[in-house]
């Protein structure tokens, strides 16, 4: 353990989940399981007890489900971090989980770098989706997402599931930008602007930023 290291509580019933994810962490120093809980229940005790950076919570929880838990777990400590771990896509779950207050939605297949990038910018204050979900919140317009008024731009912008941040993040990588570069400008972290480029490189369906930018100008997104 570093002292700077993430202090996570993994919320997941199934053993061998939990040992993948430990397993995981243990080659990340700079993330480290402190409480593992295997109920809602216990996930709310365990987080009181040693108040983690970040709640990994997985949704299926046999006693509630780890929304509900989320719910409890934000009432106690309005700072919680919560990032919630699932296998499927529910409309209602995605809706449910973000009006209970977590700060992430991630499919459990989700690629390892992303989930470690994850961890961080929702410790630093960023949210995150998972790019499958974006297209329900803006459907619903339930309130989590903000409406947009509809124009070419925005129809790009739309067609490629981008956030307006991300949209913006885009258009820096397209002028040759690096993390770095991309921060100061946007006046964010560099772990927040990677995970900007991240998500884009996902939802565009490449393999790094050189192919999102060709992309980018391709199809007219920037």
């Amino acid at each position: 353990m570093t002292n700077s290291a993430i202090r996570i509580l993994l919320v997941e019933d199934q053993k061998l989940m939990r040992v993948g994810l430990k397993s995981l962490f243990e080659e990340h120093p700079e993330l480290e399981i402190i409480a593992e809980a295997q109920s809602g229940r216990e996930a709310i005790e365990k987080y009181k007890a040693v108040h983690p950076d970040i709640t990994l919570m997985d949704i299926g929880l046999p006693d509630m489900s780890g929304i509900e838990a989320t719910k409890k777990i934000l009432e106690t400590d309005s700072k919680a971090r919560v990032i919630i771990l699932t296998s499927h896509l529910s409309e209602n779950e995605v809706i449910d989980a973000l009006h209970a207050g977590a700060c992430a939605y991630v499919m459990k297949d989700i690629n390892t770098e992303i989930l470690k990038m994850i961890i961080r910018t929702v410790k630093d204050g960023a949210m995150w989706l998972d790019p499958q979900a974006v297209p329900i919140l803006r459907e619903k317009n339930c309130g989590v997402v903000p409406p947009r008024q509809m124009s070419r731009a925005m129809f790009k912008e739309q067609h490629a599931n981008l956030t307006q941040r991300e949209y913006e993040v885009l258009k820096l990588v397209v002028d040759g930008k690096s993390n770095n570069e991309i921060a100061q400008e946007l006046t964010i972290s560099e772990h927040t602007a990677k995970a900007h480029v991240c998500n884009i490189i996902q939802k565009l369906v490449v393999d790094d930023r050189t192919q999102a930018a060709v992309k980018a100008l391709k199809e007219g997104l920037v």
